[in-house]
């Protein structure tokens, strides 16, 4: 262990109160942050991503916020370069990396080294994939997904066409099943010292407080914000526009929807991104689970247990 450095994630889902605890822990052991959202990486979209503000910040190096213009391509492996990068960063100054955010497999990605390097990548067969879903729809490309590797279909909702179509790409590249592949690269011992907590709370206090922060955004003025970025010349086509708060404004601007409808869609979905990340957490091997009730909602008693199984 002694050669191994040190990497402290907090994850956990969507509204659980990461943030405030994130920075106390840095306070409290020299750390610094790196965000493991997909969303606060991009300017422009503060509201919608729940973007920490510079004062929330308390002077702690904040890395992966608001780098990318929304129209520049954001994904896992970039992801995994860019933290890397920012993780040799904070050890040289003999701080350490707190990964905070909410996706994953983004984390997983920095953890375990997952190689994702693509198997001798095939643009014809990319193509002809992408007019298929053109052409019969997303559910057609999932179904076909779903005969030759279940798990992974299982895994990715069919509107993810991307990644439907990476999974269906691998599979008739190399024979192998892309799950496989992923759980593969999972069983994967870390490279790192970690310390891998996951904040969690009730169900239902949980859901109330992402009611209360849909209601705060459209207060702080989240439709202002995506007819902005509208002006600008980003519409749904963009992968950053797919976000949840800002497809369902859109939906609502293009005169699709009402605006009651929008918000309610995005308390719904947001309250299932959040049952989903937890599914996920729960897979995670060797996770420090903080269920807030256990600590009677003290901040300061969390951090102490954390302190000491750090």
């Amino acid at each position: 262990m002694m050669n191994k450095r040190k990497v402290i994630v907090l994850t956990g889902p969507t509204a659980v109160g990461k943030t405030k605890l994130s920075i106390d822990l840095a306070k409290q052991i020299g750390g610094e942050i790196i965000s493991a959202d997909s969303m606060q990486i991009y300017r422009y979209m503060d509201i919608g991503s729940a973007k920490i503000k510079t004062e929330e910040m308390q002077g702690i190096p904040h890395y992966l916020i608001d780098c990318l213009l929304p129209g520049e391509e954001f994904n896992v492996t970039v992801f995994q370069g860019m933290a890397k990068k920012a993780m040799e960063e904070i050890w040289s100054k003999n701080k350490i990396p707190i990964i905070v955010g909410g996706t994953g497999f983004y984390i997983q990605s920095v953890l375990y080294d997952i190689d994702f390097t693509e198997n001798n990548d095939n643009g014809d067969l990319r193509k002809q994939l992408e007019e298929t879903a053109l052409e019969k729809g997303a559910g057609y490309l999932h179904e076909m997904l779903t005969r030759v590797d279940p798990e992974s279909a299982a895994e990715i909702h069919e509107n993810n066409v991307k990644r439907v179509i990476r999974a269906l790409e691998y599979y008739q590249l190399t024979g192998e099943k892309i799950s496989v592949h992923n759980k593969q690269q999972r069983e994967k011992s870390s490279p790192y010292d970690v310390s891998f907590f996951v904040l969690n709370d009730k169900r239902e206090l949980l859901y109330k407080r992402i009611d209360q922060r849909v209601d705060e955004m459209m207060k702080e003025g989240l439709l202002e914000e995506v007819k902005q970025l509208q002006k600008m010349g980003y519409d749904r086509s963009y992968v950053s526009m797919q976000g949840l708060g800002y497809k369902e404004i859109f939906s609502f601007l293009e005169g699709e929807i009402t605006l009651e409808e929008a918000v309610y869609i995005i308390k719904r979905d947001t309250r299932h991104f959040a049952k989903r990340q937890i599914t996920w957490f729960k897979r995670e091997r060797e996770v420090i689970w903080i269920n807030k009730d256990e600590f009677s909602y003290d901040d300061q008693k969390i951090l102490s247990y954390m302190m000491e199984r750090i």
